[in-house]
């Protein structure tokens, strides 16, 4: 996947996977701090390794089987039952 020079969101109001990841990053972040984890702690509990954590962290870039990993060591994996869940409305004729 080529890496873009610019997230289009810095400019405009508009959602980017890469704002979305660096969102997704600092919720975590949030999160490990309200269970007083650091990140070393963190990465050890989800079986990932510290560098991996802290770029994501850092980046927003991470793999999804680190992310899924993460997200159950700090009791968050229900979370991505909501991905993908909800029908998209492409058409509103098909409502």
């Amino acid at each position: 996947m080529k890496k873009l020079l610019y997230d289009l969101s810095e400019f405009v109001d508009i959602l980017t996977p890469e704002a979305e990841a660096l969102k997704l990053a600092a919720r975590f972040a949030k999160r490990r701090k309200e269970k007083k984890l650091t990140q070393r702690k963190a990465a050890q509990l989800a079986c990932v390794s510290y560098s991996s954590l802290r770029r994501f962290e850092n980046t927003g870039e991470i793999s999804l089987r680190s992310l899924l990993r993460i997200a159950y060591a700090i009791g968050y994996i229900q979370d991505f039952e909501k991905v993908f869940s909800a029908t998209a409305v492409t058409d509103l004729r098909k409502i």
